[in-house]
């Protein structure tokens, strides 16, 4: 089976050689959509054998995208954004995969670089070279409303399956590229603009409330997601793609009440997401913000449950432990909290906030020397990042008479 990556790109020189050099010997064409770079991204893709055509940006994602395939000639088709690159290890799973005849969509889990809380995210970026396939919505542009329309028509003949391996890291969480308000402002109106005339379109309801919040509109954002999450029982998504999506609002919507501070429902919403028959690792953003609210309520017991499943999941997951380790030092267990604080560590080296932990139960226990070399730590990570924090943490410090 032969298998086109096709890609858009604009200005993504800096991200660009790592994406195309992780499908290099992968894909057997690289079809590249540019939108209009004023830099070397044209070249860069050249020099990795990519055909390269031009179009011009029209603010939506999906006629793009679908500009970009009618120039695949593959039996199937890879999607990446130039800030993602493909894990070598899933390879071997997706060479086999596409020999599935049966197989029109294979799901990706996606790894959210730099987004601690919620790391992993599901994504329809693996399918069949398919005349009805199609993307569609200008932000978040999505495949699977054309696939529902498929499986509609053609129910017994096609499968949609997910491969259990993190196939993708995506490096657009990282905090030196998350979105500028510029672009919050030009998606929510290409989304708006969407929904006058496809009102009942619940994909884009979801991601247009989940914006709301994001850029403090909060009230507008619970209004359209309760709405939104009535109307799915009437809506015509099929159960392979509705739970993502109900996952998604109730997790939507306990954020939105945690910051209008409604923690009941917010409690309820996380409970109600972790319960949604989706993949393990798409709950740990649920897991642990309930974990957060249970921690903040007093719940030290179902916090420590609700951590431990996270790692149930995740073993290495180094906020996770962290977590854990701030309720062990809550409940007076500091030796429990230190080795908590410590794995965190192992995991994430840069970890200002572990180190800082740690530097305290350490102080509690009497361990003064290993104390003041996690402070020492935890300020030079602070300043590395450019945080008050690290300022902060010493005026306290030298305030107590330690000298870091």
């Amino acid at each position: 089976m032969k298998l086109t990556l096709c890609m858009l790109v604009k200005n993504e020189e800096a991200t660009l050689p790592a994406c195309l050099g992780s499908v290099k010997d992968v894909v057997d064409e690289i079809v590249v959509l540019d939108t209009g770079s004023s830099e070397r991204t044209s070249d860069i893709a050249k020099d990795f054998g990519a055909r390269v055509y031009t179009c011009e940006w029209s603010n939506d994602f999906a006629v793009a995208r679908n500009q970009s395939l009618k120039y695949a000639t593959g039996d199937w088709i890879l999607v990446l954004d130039a800030d993602e690159v493909l894990v070598p290890e899933v390879i071997p799973q997706i060479k086999e995969a596409i020999q599935n005849d049966r197989f029109i969509l294979i799901n990706l889990i996606r790894h959210e670089v730099g987004a601690a809380q919620s790391p992993y995210s599901l994504v329809s970026r693996l399918f069949r070279n398919h005349p009805d396939i199609y993307f569609s919505h200008p932000y978040h542009a999505s495949v699977d409303d054309s696939i529902i329309k498929i499986l509609e028509q053609e129910k017994d003949r096609w499968l949609v399956v997910t491969l259990s391996a993190v196939a993708i890291k995506h490096y657009g969480y990282e905090s030196k590229v998350i979105a500028s308000r510029d672009k919050f402002k030009i998606a929510q109106q290409a989304m708006e603009a969407y929904l006058k005339t496809h009102p009942n379109d619940i994909y884009t309801r979801n991601k247009l409330a989940a914006l709301y919040i994001e850029i403090g509109q909060v009230e507008q954002g619970v209004e359209l997601l309760e709405s939104t999450l009535q109307a799915i029982p009437n809506c015509n998504y099929l159960e392979y793609i509705e739970p993502p999506i109900l996952y998604e609002i109730h997790y939507h919507l306990g954020i939105a009440y945690t910051r209008i501070k409604k923690l009941s429902k917010a409690k309820n919403h996380y409970r109600h997401a972790i319960q949604v028959q989706v993949l393990p690792q798409l709950k740990i953003g649920a897991y642990n913000n309930l974990g957060s609210l249970l921690l903040q309520t007093g719940d030290l017991t179902g916090a420590k449950a609700v951590y431990e499943a996270v790692l149930q999941i995740a073993p290495n997951l180094a906020i996770a432990h962290y977590n854990l380790g701030i309720v062990h030092k809550q409940k007076g267990r500091f030796k429990e909290a230190i080795a908590a604080y410590e794995k965190a560590i192992q995991l994430n080296p840069n970890y200002a906030e572990a180190y800082q932990n740690l530097g305290v139960v350490l102080l509690k226990v009497g361990s003064v020397v290993e104390s003041l070399d996690a402070f020492r730590k935890a300020i030079a990570i602070y300043e590395q990042q450019q945080s008050n924090v690290g300022y902060q943490l010493r005026q306290s410090l030298t305030e107590m008479g330690l000298r870091v």
